[in-house]
């Protein structure tokens, strides 16, 4: 079996904002010595990332424009540095007394700038939802369709519910304590190979139990050394190691819906992939490893070819893309709307995914694509090497 592939090593930088320049150097030198381990070792290492203590928590008594200056700095230590990956963390507007006219601010950061990800929290386990701030997420989502380069400011950019910190994943992750290393792989060719050593073709069902066994297995005995390696070079640098995030992330055509085809259940849509994506959900948090984030399956219409594919065919939508939420993650991840979809209308799907996360007390997120220009039943034309294309549902 080959060795997995690693999306993302995260550094959590424990510095509170205004951050210095050197700061942000060491968090560079930190993370190109532990990829020189994982590289040695002979992992591919596809992104460093660098996630920060919530921007809006240390800089309480600032200016707006004097924030937004100071994040324009921040963008260019980012790109004299050459990082590309950057979270200065979320807004909690589930919190009551979080000013929502503030959220302006973070539509303004997120179009002059490019290698920074924020996100805004719609509901937490503290204080649970807060519907009145669903609209101006809703409506960042609009300005940043329509504010950026083929709307692509919402890929840095997502509604977290219930999401805690410590998450390699962008854009999700924010930081709080003591600076750390966290790792998120993209896991599904290791979820294909379990499957096919299990005699997955597609034609004919698993046994689901034998289908969380058998992943269940081959995540621990690849997590092993990785989380070894992980917790070695954090000692070695002064960090604490964060964890795994096992979530079997999808890039183009490696894709997780492709792995979940092979379980014999019919194609994604099919009655039997709920089943499915429990079964599957169930190997991810099932293992011994030191686990972090969302730690579950991640269904990204854009990221995924052949989930776009299902997505253009009709088979899925938003609302079963929920429901499958409910047994596993993220929420509703990449999701092309139309140009014109109206900022209530997102609103609504934003109090949705919130709704479930506090229901149930897992962390949801939802990032949402309305594409400029395009309406219901026309096919996107991104042209990052990120996204794929697919049709727009209403």
């Amino acid at each position: 079996m080959s060795l997995p592939t690693i999306r993302t090593i995260t550094l959590g930088m424990s510095e509170p904002h205004p951050i210095a320049g050197q700061a942000f150097e060491r968090a560079k030198a930190n993370l190109q010595q532990a990829a020189a381990r994982y590289h040695a070792a002979g992992y591919e290492v596809q992104t460093l990332r660098i996630s920060t203590r919530p921007l809006f928590d240390d800089l309480t008594d600032w200016s707006p424009a004097h924030i937004l200056a100071y994040v324009q700095d921040v963008q260019r230590n980012l790109s004299n540095l050459g990082l590309e990956n950057c979270s200065l963390g979320t807004a909690f507007a589930a919190h009551p007394d979080f000013s929502l006219p503030s959220l302006d601010l973070l539509a303004d950061i997120l179009v002059a700038t490019r290698d920074i990800s924020m996100t805004v929290t719609l509901a937490d386990t503290v204080y649970g939802l807060r519907y009145e701030a669903a609209l101006p997420i809703a409506q960042i989502i609009q300005r940043l369709a329509h504010e950026t380069p083929e709307g692509f400011g919402n890929f840095r950019f997502a509604m977290l519910a219930c999401v805690a910190p410590g998450s390699p994943f962008f854009p999700a992750a924010y930081h709080a304590g003591q600076s750390s290393l966290s790792i998120g792989l993209q896991g599904a060719p290791l979820v294909s190979e379990a499957l096919l050593a299990l005699g997955g073709d597609g034609q004919h069902p698993l046994d689901l139990a034998q289908v969380t066994a058998q992943v269940g297995a081959v995540l621990q005995m690849q997590g092993d050394p990785l989380v070894a390696l992980g917790q070695r070079c954090a000692q070695e640098l002064g960090l604490l190691f964060g964890g795994i995030d096992l979530s079997p992330a999808p890039m183009g055509g490696v894709s997780i819906v492709q792995a979940l085809e092979l379980c014999g259940y019919g194609l994604l849509g099919s009655p039997g992939t709920l089943a499915v994506t429990a079964a599957l959900t169930k190997a991810l948090k099932g293992t011994s490893l030191p686990t972090c984030g969302y730690n579950g399956l991640m269904l990204p219409v854009l990221e995924d070819t052949v989930l776009g594919k299902r997505w253009e065919e009709g088979r899925v939508n938003a609302h079963q893309l929920l429901l499958y939420s409910a047994v596993c993650g993220t929420g509703l991840d990449t999701i092309p709307l139309p140009g014109d979809c109206t900022p209530e209308h997102i609103a609504h799907l934003l109090l949705d995914v919130a709704t479930l996360a506090t229901r149930y007390q897992k962390p949801l997120s939802a990032r949402l694509f309305p594409v400029p220009g395009r309406s219901a039943g026309e096919r996107t034309q991104f042209t990052s090497p990120y996204l794929t294309n697919t049709r727009i549902t209403g």
